[in-house]
């Protein structure tokens, strides 16, 4: 069983933060393709109020499943908690594999996985101050 990483990175996850990701993994050369999912904050429009941010709460487990169902060398699982701006990076999956079909397919269940059964908690802040409160 793989060890338990962190998952929780407090407010967003930097573009140099993802780019020191890739790059560590130049030196293993089991590796024959890598799959990336970036979930980016929308300022989406709600009752009429644009979307400045969302402040996150809750996550957590997928790593093991992902583990046992596809044949990777590599798995990170990074998501935001407190607050992240509209355009921030809130949700970082990275996976790496020996070949692509098993990259493209963990990464597209881990990010339906997370979708589906963690419960994400985030509450909108809008442009006027007030909020909303969303769930996955």
């Amino acid at each position: 069983m793989k060890k338990i990483k962190k998952v929780l990175l407090q407010g967003p996850i930097s573009p140099q933060f993802i780019s020191n990701s890739i790059e560590k993994h130049q030196s293993k050369t089991n590796i024959g393709a890598h799959d990336i999912f970036l979930g980016q904050v929308r300022n989406d429009i709600i009752s009429g109020k644009e979307v400045t941010g969302i402040n996150y709460t809750a996550f957590q487990k997928i790593r093991e499943a992902a583990f046992e169902k596809f044949d990777l060398i590599c798995m990170h699982i990074y998501h935001s908690t407190g607050f992240v701006r509209s355009g921030e990076i809130s949700l970082f999956v990275f996976v790496s594999s020996a070949h692509r079909e098993e990259a493209f397919q963990s990464c597209s269940f881990i990010v339906n996985e997370i979708k589906e059964k963690v419960p994400i908690f985030g509450k909108e802040i809008l442009l006027d101050g007030t909020h909303t409160w969303k769930e996955n």
